[in-house]
């Protein structure tokens, strides 16, 4: 399947009510509006294909872009690659859930976000943040340095409330992530959420968000969850 044959594919199945929607989560034109779970089917077909996903994500068109991140090969990404995926996800939508999802099937997944949550740059943070969510939910516990993810623990408490926006959102999900997946520090997670306690994120053109990772985390160990790591990251 060919980019001129994707890309009739992803507008046929755009829907107006999910084009709004990704406009008033941040998305701007060009866009089609393709719910995820459309492009599925498609994704079938083609598998994995980095050369096409790099001509979806250069469209700059969101439903392509994402597509571009189910297909794409992690593996065969350099770091310069995933500078240039993330300097393009203008919102969080692509830099947390495109470009995070696929970094972190990437062999350099932990060097490049370590970068990133150190750029000072609001989505890159955000991205490196999320990258350790998708890390943590996913790998085994044995994979991560104990001692480094407590010192970013630490980080996220002396930081998360003067950080941009979305940057609190991911660094809250961290907390949260830590506190249900990374079994060896649920109990310092848990006692981390508890002091950082409600973290309000602003947003615009729509109510605050008032997210609580502390209670999150106590939900999910109720339902016996702790530990829990999810089969695969992409869909």
């Amino acid at each position: 399947m060919d980019f001129e044959t994707v890309m009739q594919e992803l507008e046929a199945l755009g829907k107006e009510r999910m084009k709004k929607m990704y406009l008033s989560n941040g998305a701007h034109e060009p866009l089609f509006g393709t719910a995820t779970g459309a492009m599925k089917p498609i994704a079938k077909k083609i598998k994995i294909n980095q050369p096409l996903a790099e001509e979806l994500y250069a469209t700059g068109n969101y439903d392509a872009m994402y597509f571009a991140g189910i297909i794409a090969d992690p593996k065969a990404m350099t770091e310069s690659d995933f500078e240039r995926w993330i300097d393009a996800a203008y919102f969080y939508m692509l830099s947390d859930y495109v470009v995070a999802v696929t970094l972190s099937e990437s062999d350099h997944a932990q060097d490049i976000a370590d970068k990133w949550i150190a750029s000072g740059q609001a989505l890159k943070m955000s991205a490196g943040w999320s990258c350790y969510c998708w890390l943590l939910g996913n790998r085994p516990d044995n994979e991560f340095s104990e001692s480094k993810m407590s010192n970013m623990l630490d980080i996220v408490k002396n930081t998360i409330h003067d950080s941009p926006e979305r940057t609190k959102a991911a660094m809250n999900n961290f907390l949260y992530t830590v506190g249900v997946s990374f079994s060896p520090l649920n109990e310092k997670a848990s006692e981390t959420a508890a002091e950082v306690g409600i973290v309000e994120v602003k947003r615009e053109k729509k109510q605050n968000s008032f997210l609580n990772a502390y209670e999150s985390i106590q939900k999910e160990m109720d339902k016996g969850k702790l530990g829990f790591k999810r089969k695969y990251v992409r869909c």
